[in-house]
């Protein structure tokens, strides 16, 4: 009996490179590309923001565990998931099942550097020092990334193509 192939997902926190690095990689490997924060705004037609002023975080994650359930029944795909994914544990059993799940980690300056003109991150537009609150969230949540990754790719300094290439070997060592 054939198993189905597996999927790639992308955790990491915000600003880590997941959307990105899952387009590219998605093209280049010829995979159908989700984003679990697109696939929300998608189906309830309004922002990440609004979702979160009218339901709070924690109306915003059950969204969030519903769309990462369904997307995980799918194979062959290439899934970027929200920075806060890993918060739930239903979300982390998911996740460990869905295939080669890639933590994307990255420095606290790259991650200030890529969230800083942003204005869609809920958890750092009301931030008065955003290099504290993305600390905070990475030492919250950094132990819950790697639980659930089957691979750890620091992006610090890294361009796009060299992230994409050692994503593509890792998926070679484990078919």
């Amino acid at each position: 009996m054939e198993t189905p192939p597996k999927n790639i997902v992308l955790v990491g926190p915000m600003g880590s490179g997941k959307t990105t690095v899952g387009r590219r990689l998605a093209h280049e490997l010829n995979q159908d590309f989700f984003d679990t924060d697109h696939e929300i705004i998608d189906k309830t037609g309004v922002t990440i923001d609004h979702i979160f002023d009218i339901e709070g975080e924690e109306g915003f994650r059950e969204r969030e565990s519903k769309i990462l359930e369904n997307l995980c029944q799918m194979s062959n795909i290439i899934l970027a998931t929200g920075g806060g994914i890993v918060i739930l544990p239903k979300n982390r059993k998911i996740l460990i099942n869905a295939g080669l799940v890639v933590y994307l980690f990255s420095s606290i300056e790259q991650l200030l550097r890529r969230t800083a003109k942003s204005k869609t991150r809920p958890l750092l537009e009301n931030s008065a020092d955003r290099k504290k609150t993305l600390t905070e969230l990475l030492e919250a949540r950094d132990k819950y990334y790697r639980e659930v990754a089957s691979v750890i790719v620091d992006t610090t300094g890294k361009k796009l193509q060299e992230v994409i290439n050692i994503i593509i070997r890792e998926t070679e060592n484990v078919e």
